[in-house]
Order: structure tokens, then C-alpha cells, then sequence
């Protein structure tokens, strides 16, 4: 296990991110979603301009992301999506940080609300941790079990 060292986080819309940062987040994406767990889907799907980015970095090196949506865009409710860390940092308690940040960031940026996401079915027990309940809505996207989840302010 690696050791948890200091994080920066940064919250920007699509357009605030600079070249490299917009790189190092569709690189981690790809990292993450395509090749670690092994399905080919379109991960760029026209919605990150509708984002805020939520980045955790260190050392320069980008470990943390989740994309932030209002109310609307992706659902009826505000919603978290790619919520990612990097390989060699999971077991650290990051995770845990990367969605706590995640949530305060939803409710400073548009005020306490209810968060509704598209969670991996197998990270049911990680999100029941923050306060998300499964609504018993399963669905499978791109070949893998999801559930439907709401967090209430």
C-alpha cells in the first residue's frame, strides 16, 4: 500500500482546464475504464463541456477525478460520474476523499440536494458508505451491472 500523501484538488468547468489537464483526465479515464476493466465504449460522451472536473493531483501527477453535474443533465437530480483513482493509490482511503470532495463540491456549488448516480453494481458497498441507497433500478451499461443510487442532502 502507498502511502496517502498531500492532494490538490481543483474543481473546473470543461473550459478552465488546460491542455495538459484535459490529456492527463481522458488518459486516466482510458487507463481506468478501457483497458483495466477491459471494455470498449465511447467514454467521451459529448456531456464533459457540461462538467465541472473535480481533479486530485500529486506530485503533478493527476491520481483523482469525478465529473460534477447539475440537476438535469444527466439526471433528474444533480449526479457524479467517472468517479476514479488511480491503481497504485486504491487501498489508501482516496476513494473515500475523491467522493466526499465530490459530494461537498455538488452542494457548494449548486446548494444541498439530492445526487443521484450510475454506480458499478460491485461498488454498492463503497457508495452505501457515503450515504448513497440503491433505488433497485439495475441496468447494465457497456456489458457491466450497474445500479441506480441516491444520495439525500
Amino acid at each position: 500500500m502507498t502511502a496517502l500523501g498531500a492532494i490538490h484538488w481543483k474543481l473546473c468547468a470543461f473550459d478552465a482546464l488546460s491542455l495538459q489537464e484535459l490529456y492527463d483526465l481522458l488518459q486516466l479515464r482510458t487507463e481506468v475504464f478501457v483497458v483495466e476493466q477491459q471494455c470498449v465504449f465511447q467514454d467521451m460522451d459529448g456531456t464533459d463541456a457540461q462538467a465541472l472536473h473535480l481533479l486530485g493531483v500529486q506530485d503533478t501527477r493527476l491520481v483523482a477525478y469525478a465529473r460534477c453535474f447539475s440537476a438535469g443533465v444527466k439526471f433528474a437530480e444533480a449526479s457524479i460520474g467517472r468517479v476514479i483513482t488511480c491503481q497504485r493509490l486504491r487501498g489508501t482511503g482516496l476513494g473515500h476523499v475523491l467522493i466526499d470532495k465530490a459530494i461537498e463540491s455538488v452542494n457548494a456549488q449548486w446548494g444541498p440536494q439530492a445526487i443521484r448516480i450510475g454506480a458499478q453494481a460491485r461498488l454498492k458497498r463503497f457508495y452505501s458508505g457515503h450515504g448513497f441507497v440503491d433505488l433497485g433500478l439495475p441496468y447494465l451499461e457497456d456489458g457491466i451491472d450497474h445500479l441506480e443510487m441516491l444520495w439525500q442532502a
